[in-house]
């Protein structure tokens, strides 16, 4: 079987997570990789065999998937640049920085081979039991957390410029979390603050979904490290599902102190977070000709979503969504 040929574009932490993933798998080989970084591109190159690439344009032409990692706001440029032509794109989170960059993006994904967004949690064990779990009951209400310790490491995931603002930064993984559990979204408000950094980086927001379902959403970026700095509380009558990061679920049901729980440390780190299981998603719908299970449309609605909460802590105005 011929080899997909993916290409990389932006060779940090998750440029190289992705790209040993590739690296060590049977279907697909590490063609091209490119970063402005020199010594980071060529640590990668090496431990993947892949060429060194001049500019991301080369990257582009030379490879059959374009695997894009570099910072948040360079996104778009280069995902609608791979789409146009018609290659197969993974942009990793988020889509875009704003609604008007993320419409374009959707309508350039339409061109593309296969378009799939970096949503990893919807592939993680731990998300997955808990949509496994939840389809079985009637959930009443959810608490999620989305904390950051800080916004110094690495330097960039400080400027608002660079990461669209902190929202975008982690926070945007459990807003497209949100909707992968519980559906779609039918208003929201949102209190913020700025405590540390010169933006708004801390955030509570109430929603209501179409479902009936409402849940409450605290995100902090100066909240330390501790564990767990993500979690989602789902409640159900006499029960309570939680989840801590990507490490382990506890279901509580009745009104006894028993429960199940359930642990996934001891997998690895690429397994527990879900990021193989995207990559062979990516593959997947490529060599079936299949939509992918995180597409462009839901890349757009998770943009949506941080928008709608940077538009209600700034006008106090409560958002509603068609």
């Amino acid at each position: 079987m011929k080899k997909i040929k993916i290409g990389i574009i932006g060779t940090g932490y998750m440029g190289g997570t992705h790209a040993q993933l590739y690296a060590r798998n049977e279907r697909t080989e590490v063609h091209a990789v490119y970063d402005i970084k020199l010594e980071r591109m060529e640590r990668v190159a090496r431990m993947t065999g892949a060429k060194v690439a001049e500019n991301g344009e080369q990257v582009i032409e030379s490879c059959d998937a374009i695997v894009v990692t570099t910072p948040n706001s360079r996104h778009t440029a280069l995902t609608i640049a791979a789409a146009s032509v018609g290659k197969a794109v993974f942009s990793e989170k988020p889509m875009a920085t704003n609604l008007m960059e993320a419409q374009a993006v959707l309508e350039a994904s339409k061109n593309a081979r296969v378009f799939q967004v970096g949503h990893n949690r919807r592939f993680a064990p731990v998300y997955v039991k808990l949509k496994e779990l939840i389809a079985e009951d009637k959930v009443h209400s959810a608490h999620i957390k989305m904390n950051r310790g800080e916004l110094q490491n690495p330097e960039w995931t400080g400027k608002a410029e660079i990461t669209g603002g902190f929202l975008y930064e982690t926070t945007i993984h459990l807003f497209d979390m949100i909707r992968f559990q519980f559906g779609e979204v039918e208003e929201l408000i949102a209190f913020g603050s700025s405590q540390t950094y010169p933006e708004t980086d801390n955030f509570s927001v109430l929603l209501k979904f179409k479902s009936g379902l409402h849940a409450t959403f605290c995100s902090a970026a100066d909240a330390s490290w501790i564990f767990p700095f993500e979690r989602v509380e789902v409640f159900c009558e006499h029960r309570t599902i939680m989840t801590q990061e990507m490490e382990n679920l506890t279901d509580s049901r009745g009104t006894d102190p028993n429960f199940q729980f359930f642990s996934w440390h001891l997998l690895s780190k690429e397994e527990r977070w879900g990021y193989a299981q995207e990559n062979e998603a990516f593959i997947d719908a490529i060599l079936n000709e299949t939509e992918p299970p995180v597409t462009a449309i839901d890349g757009y609605k998770s943009v949506e979503l941080v928008e709608a909460c940077y538009k209600a802590v700034n006008t106090g105005e409560r958002i509603k969504f068609e």
